[in-house]
């Protein structure tokens, strides 16, 4: 019985991180149609809330006062946490603009490290010496799957800058997200959230879109955008991540990976060499590696 809900657990994380790789590839199709980034987000942060807003609508009228209503205080504090989410997209999405998807994925995986170095700040603890070794093993994964080593070619170095930004503030939603109002349904999370990444999105778009806004948006990419992005991670992740728990669901999760560069390779011609996909695996590695117990697994053998 157990072992069946760990393998729906593992199914439901699998698929929620398959959606996400998706993502940009279906992003970088939609600029290669003359869309926008403001465009593009605006889209995906609108169907996103309407999503949530129908599944929150069904929760109610299903369960009525048996739902935890979010304070005014929840609503802030998740709203603020939001406001992450908006900067990740904004700045995944730009990064997309000047650098293959298949690099800019790598950079936002650098939230392996990133989330060691948050973690050490914010709780005051030292990483020990197996998040340190996968950290090490982030790097040399990274400086082969960004072909760093024996590319010919130089990266944009905006696409590279814009890259770490979107890892910085994934890490940044990762970390509030699992702290903030974690008592009320997790589709109300998500609404708040969104509300809040609303607030960048919309402002990011009236600060930088120098075009009057293509509609159309709406009805070639914003629902695909929003159901891969916005609706259907979320909701498979908080359904998953219980029955897998946190080590199994981190590692099952870096399948986003893998399926964004595939996606790259085969929609957008993308070339990945032996050198890169090393580099991914290597990266894959160190999230196992991260999340594996391995004194509880070697007491297991004995």
């Amino acid at each position: 019985m157990i072992k069946n809900s760990v393998l729906k657990g593992v199914f439901l994380v699998g698929l929620g991180a398959t959606s996400y790789g998706m993502l940009a590839t279906f992003v970088k199709m939609a600029y290669g149609e003359g869309f926008t980034t403001p465009e593009v987000t605006i889209a995906q942060f609108v169907y996103g809330i309407l999503g949530m807003l129908i599944i929150n609508s069904y929760q109610k009228a299903k369960k009525g006062n048996d739902v935890v209503k979010a304070s005014k205080k929840n609503v802030f504090q998740l709203m603020l946490a939001g406001t992450s989410l908006g900067m990740t997209s904004v700045f995944y999405y730009l990064a997309i603009k000047y650098i293959p998807v298949s690099i800019a994925i790598v950079l936002l995986m650098q939230t392996v490290w990133m989330g060691v170095l948050f973690e050490m700040i914010l709780e005051k603890k030292i990483p020990s010496t197996q998040k340190i070794i996968s950290v090490i093993i982030v790097l040399i994964g990274t400086a082969l799957a960004t072909n760093l080593i024996q590319s010919k070619v130089e990266l944009d170095w905006r696409g590279i800058v814009l890259g770490l930004l979107a890892a910085a503030s994934f890490t940044t939603t990762m970390f509030t997200a699992n702290r903030v109002a974690t008592h009320i349904s997790s589709a109300q999370r998500s609404l708040y959230m969104l509300l809040g990444g609303a607030i960048i999105v919309a402002g990011f778009a009236i600060a930088t879109q120098t075009t009057s806004f293509n509609f159309d948006i709406f009805i070639k990419w914003g629902i695909v955008l929003a159901l891969f992005g916005t609706v259907i991670p979320p909701l498979l992740f908080n359904a998953g991540f219980p029955l897998t728990g946190i080590g199994l669901g981190s590692i099952v999760s870096a399948l986003e990976l893998p399926v964004s560069v595939l996606m790259a390779y085969f929609l957008l011609n993308e070339k990945v060499n032996t050198i890169q996909w090393f580099g991914i695996v290597l990266i894959i590695l160190a999230i196992v590696i991260m999340n594996v117990d391995f004194k509880k697994s070697l007491n297991f053998t004995k």
